[in-house]
Formats: structure tokens, sequence, C-alpha cells
């Protein structure tokens, strides 16, 4: 249950639940956070205070770029010590993409970060955005012995409370608009909110939080297909100024055996590009070595993706190419579970 005196703080970023009808254009608006209580009296109910901030400037979230993180983070580490817990309020579209960049940028975090939006406007009949918007705010404000019961970045969509870096966007029209494929809910919604505690994640030590801004976007995702022109990957992997690939394989990590493919994913990684093999499935891991088509990887050497989301893992070269980890151990680092964001061998 909720401390008295809980204190969350709502960002809103932008997005379809921060909008609200005018029956009598047909038009949406901006939605007046200030008033907020006022609007939706079942916040009364939480016991806890809650503060609103707004971006200057609202965005759709197909617009959220590396700036609007650090400018979340940043909001998130100025009030982090005034505040129990933190709802922001974003577009679902990039939703994954933000969840997970904020839990590599929020380094010790032992506080809640919760996620949510809507796939309707919070004024609809049938909107999806106040039970959201409601159970963000309840999870947050959520305690144990003193201490938030959340200590990491989630994203509550429908019911379920997802770790953020575990998520992906998969439906634009049902209300169920995100998944977490290889890890549970952490919490459910239902006629009882239910936690799985033992599936939350807990930082190994106790230490200040930091917030870390220096990511570095020289990265980029290649997806395999048949029928790639060597020439097209070639071009891929020779960009200018890359640090970092994204590899999507098919099924377990595999590739084409042919020469060329192979050829040119060694010299790419000869010359220091940081290659993550992550499947193009939406579940399941990538096992290299399985299958003859992946034993070849094996030596280039890629990096081992294994469960981990292409959203999550482009978060994650970010993070670790902006903090200077040095090229010889990269590629431990990368394959060691930082956030929860990957499972253990």
């Amino acid at each position: 249950m909720a401390r008295n005196g809980t204190g969350i703080l709502l960002i809103y970023t932008g997005g379809t639940i921060g909008m609200v009808r005018d029956y009598g254009s047909g038009s949406l608006r901006a939605f007046d956070f200030n008033n907020l209580l006022q609007q939706i009296p079942e916040l009364h109910q939480l016991d806890c205070r809650i503060d609103t901030v707004a971006f200057a400037n609202p965005i759709d979230s197909s617009n959220m770029d590396l700036p609007h993180w650090q400018q979340l983070a940043a909001l998130i580490g100025e009030h982090y010590d005034r505040y129990d817990g933190f709802v922001v309020l974003h577009g679902s579209d990039t939703m994954s993409y933000t969840a997970s960049a904020l839990s590599f940028m929020l380094e010790n975090l032992a506080k809640p970060v919760i996620l949510t939006g809507s796939q309707l406007p919070i004024g609809d009949l049938r909107t999806d955005a106040k039970e959201n918007l409601i159970t963000s705010i309840q999870i947050a404000a959520l305690s144990e012995g003193g201490e938030p019961l959340v200590r990491e970045v989630c994203l509550y969509f429908e019911y379920k409370l997802f770790r953020g870096n575990r998520t992906t966007k998969v439906n634009t029209e049902h209300f169920e608009a995100f998944d977490s494929p290889n890890y549970p809910p952490l919490a459910v919604s239902g006629v009882h909110l239910k936690v799985r505690k033992e599936a939350l994640w807990r930082t190994p030590r106790k230490s200040a939080l930091k917030v870390r801004t220096d990511l570095v976007n020289q990265v980029g995702v290649v997806r395999l297909f048949p029928g790639m022109h060597p020439d097209w990957l070639r071009h891929q992997l020779g960009a200018p100024g890359l640090k970092g690939v994204v590899l999507e394989t098919f099924g377990a990590g595999n590739a084409p055996s042919a020469p060329w493919l192979l050829d040119a994913l060694r010299e790419a990684a000869g010359r220091g590009l940081h290659i993550v093999n992550v499947t193009q499935c939406s579940g399941g891991s990538v096992l290299m070595g399985r299958y003859e088509t992946s034993s070849g990887l094996l030596d280039i050497p890629l990096i081992d993706g294994r469960d981990i989301t292409s959203e999550a893992a482009l978060a994650k070269l970010m993070y670790l190419l902006g903090s200077s980890v040095s090229p010889k151990s990269f590629k431990t680092i990368f394959e060691s579970p930082l956030r929860g964001e990957m499972s253990q061998n």
C-alpha cells in the first residue's frame, strides 16, 4: 500500500494519453494536467501526493530522439530526492525504446519509473487511458518496509506491468499493445493487484543515483533477409562513423553460411565494429553454434545477444559506447545482464 505522504511526479512527454477530444469540432487538444485531480477524482483514493510537469513542447512519440531521452533522464535526476516514484506519460510507438534507454541511463535506480500511455485519448468513451494512468500511479506508490516496492524502469499497459527493457510493441489496434516475450509480467491488475515480487529487479548495491546521459547514437540495425545483396550489406556495415550494429538473424541466431556474408561481418568486427546477434523472432533466444548456420558466427566473433530485444540492444550499445568501455571488455560486459534486460547464460 502507499505510505501517507508518498510523492509521485507525473511527467508528460506527449502522446495520445495526454489528449482529450473537443466534441464540438472533433479535434484533439492537450489535457490540462494542472487539474488532474479534478478531472480524475479516483486519484484521491490513492493516498499520495501527485505533482505534474510537462515537456515545454509535448511531442508525438515518433519524434522521440536522443535529446528527449536526455531531458527525461535529467528531469528524473533533478527531482529524484523529492519524490518516491515517477510516472512518465509517453506515446506508445517508441515507448519500449525509451523504457530501455532509461533503464541504462538511470544507474543505481532505487525507485519506480513507470512508463504508460494509451491507445485512445483520455476523454473517449472506451478509453484505456484512465486505467493505465491510475494503476501506474498506484504501482509507483507501492512500498514495503518503508521502501518502494518497485525499483526499476517499467512499462504498464492494459492490466500488466512489464520490465521496460524487456518489452516490444506488438499491436497498433488492440489495447494489449505491448508484450514481454522472454520475461513474465511483474504485476497483473485485475480485481486485485498481484505483484510478482520474485520477478522484480533489485540493484545489487545501494549507491546514489547516477544519470548517464552520454549516449552514443552511432549505431544501427541490420535485418537479414533471403536475397540480400552483398553490396548492400557491405554498405551498411561500412557507414562512416558506425560503432555498433544490432544484427537481426534468423531463428536461434542463424545466418546464411555464404562466404560473402561471413567475410563482411568478420571484416567489420576486425576493424572494431561491435555486432550484436539478436533473433528476429518475437520470443526465444540466440543459441550460436546450435545449428551449422550459426557456427560460423562464433569465430567472428559476434556479441551474443541471447534473449535481449532489439530495442534494448540498441539502448545498451548506446549506453556502453558512451561509457568508454574498453574494446577488450565490451563483449563481456554486453553479454552480462546490467538491468535485467537479458537472461544469464
